[in-house]
């Protein structure tokens, strides 16, 4: 008899694209995968969603806990591992009270319901404690664009959309869906516009291309709103209704006329014409989306403000064409921050960046590594992490090791063996995302889609599953009451009037409100806040800012390296170029994608390689002031990285770039580290 082949639709969560698949099985077993009809992504998926069957079936997957015992991981049984771990978090609660547990949640584990149970399993135990990658990654930008719109549009309306303008993002190699909508609104005539420090492979196929110096994007972005305004080419209603702060604006963008702006940033002064003349052209169907490029720096969330004022001067906010805002499915609430809000246990960082934490109410990881070591403000020494690598993710690694191996209990959740995971007391197998049933959002297309569970392996638990029998074990059961992931999907759709029923009748996705334009409008006619901020308007002017000693304008500052350069560290370096087959640390044990990219390299303008007496292969030394690393040399094009700049791509163990970048040099606002505008110096081995 031939063997059975069946088709099953269900998300890739590969990265954070949450494409539609089609998992092909036969007898059971795994076999292919290819892209779906789903609403997002129309058929198409890329080699990382390709891989998931090496992913599911790698012969390094964790599939049974491991107990550290005398330096050495042994296997144990599941319950064995269940119960020592809630036995020993009694311990550490008992001892140092239950804000010493904490539980930080990875980006390899997921989005939305799982960070959700994440959040409210650490409130349940008694703890305010809750960490996730987040506090360096994406946040940046939802925050920045918060404060001035009350939510980060990070799926805009790019089909229909006449100039699109990317500052520090790289769809191609981050986001490969989301390119082709870039590319199909190309196509419609819309006109691309890149701002990067890298000659980019977006940047390749753009109308324009702004090579600017690392950082100083807020000041092309006030150079932009300068010559908009001198104009007229704003959206005079727009800003007269909904917006505060425009007068204070644009008495301060007078500062950025197009001398300091090319001196400053390195562009010249056509360029920034052409910028301004694709924005002017395409009024209010303009879309400015900030990439992760933007965030890792000292002025980072003030660059962020800046460019999302544009936004609000050209009227581009939830428009067709424009920044679109979802509105949500409506599902119900996880967490616990009104139940259970813990203020009172001072949660780690909340005082030190107050916007973060209100923001998002995490915790901040780079406090929470000084806290582990110095135990001020209070001891923080146990910790569950799922799905994170900080000990390769993090800035100063050194650190980060530091302090994990201080903790009294470390539980690792992972898929396979991490240099963070290697440190732990306990590592325990995770699902991957075929093996859970949970809910996704793309609020592009307004559309909610529930996974489907393949398989289950046994032993191998759901994040759900986990955290539920540990609360039950520690004594917090009561918020966990749901029995497993599928009583707790029927939970959370109850108040949307969308059944578990509909959705699995739909798993290329249901929208479940069709696109609405210009809700600000219709809730200003009926007596409601147009936008989610403090005032209900767009904020230009932020007087919540001011009130906490912050500007209240978009102010910029010049990054260190160009304000205080210094002579024994002349290069500056960028860090956290994607590579299209690796996402952050992960995928590196994948054999056909080593083949692709085979190891860590720090990137060379010819004139520095030339400078150093280096070529492509030779080992070399990068030194900042937090430390050094080793790494091979890949000299590149002169037009694709700017001379006295180079970038060195993070996720490798044997070329960490995170030995250097740092965890003392923060945005003020936000805590988001300084890893890419890092002053450097380089030595041939």
């Amino acid at each position: 008899m031939g063997s059975e082949r069946k088709v099953t639709k269900t998300l890739c969560r590969m990265c954070d694209d949450h494409c539609g698949i089609n998992v092909y099985t036969e007898n059971g077993k795994i076999v292919d995968i290819d892209g779906s009809n789903h609403y997002w992504n129309q058929g198409r998926l890329c080699v990382k969603g390709r891989a998931g069957v090496d992913f599911f079936y790698h012969k390094d997957r964790i599939l049974k806990p491991l107990k550290k015992v005398d330096g050495k991981f042994v296997e144990i049984e599941l319950e064995q591992a269940l119960d020592e771990i809630a036995e020993k978090m009694n311990e550490v609660k008992s001892k140092y009270g239950a804000r010493a547990m904490s539980i930080w949640k990875g980006e390899a584990i997921g989005f939305a319901q799982q960070e959700e149970i994440a959040r409210r399993f650490i409130h349940a135990i008694g703890s305010p404690n809750y960490f996730s990658n987040d506090s360096q990654c994406f946040v940046g930008r939802w925050i920045g664009y918060s404060l001035v719109a009350g939510s980060w549009m990070a799926q805009p309306d790019f089909e229909n959309s006449k100039c699109i303008v990317l500052w520090g993002a790289n769809p191609p190699n981050a986001h490969p869906n989301m390119t082709q909508y870039i590319m199909k609104a190309k196509q419609n005539g819309a006109k691309i516009v890149t701002i990067d420090s890298r000659l980019s492979n977006i940047a390749r196929q753009s109308h324009v291309f702004a090579q600017v110096k690392p950082g100083t994007d807020g000041a092309v972005a006030l150079g932009i709103i300068k010559l908009l305004i001198e104009r007229n080419a704003i959206d005079n209603d727009f800003v007269e209704n909904y917006t505060i702060g425009f007068d204070k604006l644009k008495e301060y963008s007078m500062k950025f006329d197009e001398a300091f702006v090319c001196k400053e940033t390195g562009i010249d002064k056509e360029t920034l014409y052409a910028i301004v003349d694709a924005i002017s052209s395409a009024k209010n169907k303009v879309i400015n989306y900030v990439g992760n490029g933007l965030e890792h720096h000292e002025n980072g969330i003030n660059n962020i403000r800046a460019v999302a004022s544009i936004d609000a001067i050209v009227g581009g906010f939830d428009q067709k064409g424009g920044n679109f805002m979802p509105e949500g499915f409506g599902q119900s609430e996880l967490t616990l921050y009104d139940e259970v809000p813990l203020m009172h246990l001072d949660p780690i960082g909340a005082d030190r960046f107050p916007v973060f934490y209100e923001y998002r109410q995490e915790c901040h990881t780079m406090t929470a590594m000084d806290t582990i070591i110095s135990e001020k403000p209070y001891p923080l020494k146990g910790m569950i992490i799922a799905g994170a690598n900080p000990a390769s993710t993090n800035p100063n690694s050194k650190k980060v090791v530091e302090a994990l191996s201080k903790l009294d209990l470390l539980v690792v959740r992972e898929l396979f063996m991490s240099e963070t995971a290697e440190l732990a007391d306990y590592v325990l197998p995770a699902a991957s995302y075929l093996e859970r049933a949970e809910l996704h959002y793309h609020g592009m297309h307004q559309v909610a889609t529930l996974t489907n569970r393949l398989t289950t392996i046994p032993g191998v638990q759901d994040e759900y599953q986990f955290l539920h029998d540990i609360a039950h074990r520690v004594g917090a059961g009561e918020y966990f009451p749901w029995e497993n992931e599928d009583a707790l999907n029927e939970w959370l759709v109850e108040p949307t009037g969308v059944s578990i029923e509909t959705l699995k009748a739909n798993p290329e996705g249901y929208q479940y409100k069709p696109l609405r334009y210009k809700k600000w409008e219709t809730k200003a006619q009926n007596g409601e806040k147009p936008f989610n901020t403090h005032t209900g308007k767009v904020e230009i002017f932020s007087e919540y800012l001011e009130n906490l000693g912050y500007d209240g304008l978009p102010v910029y500052i010049s990054p260190d390296y160009i304000a205080n350069a210094e002579e024994e560290y002349p290069l500056t370096m960028i860090t956290g170029a994607r590579k299209l087959v690796y996402y952050h640390s992960r995928n590196k044990n994948f054999k056909r994608f080593l083949t692709a990219v085979p190891k860590g390299e720090v990137e060379l303008h010819p004139e520095d390689a030339k400078s150093l007496n280096v070529k492509d292969g030779d080992l070399v030394k990068v030194t900042s002031k937090i430390g050094s690393m080793e790494v091979e040399v890949c000299i590149k094009h002169r037009k694709e990285i700017m001379p006295g700049i180079i970038q060195i791509t993070h996720g490798w163990k044997n070329a960490n770039v995170n030995l250097i970048t740092h965890d003392d040099k923060f945005d003020p606002i936000d805590g988001f580290p300084l890893m890419k505008a890092v002053k450097v110096k380089i030595e041939k081995l």
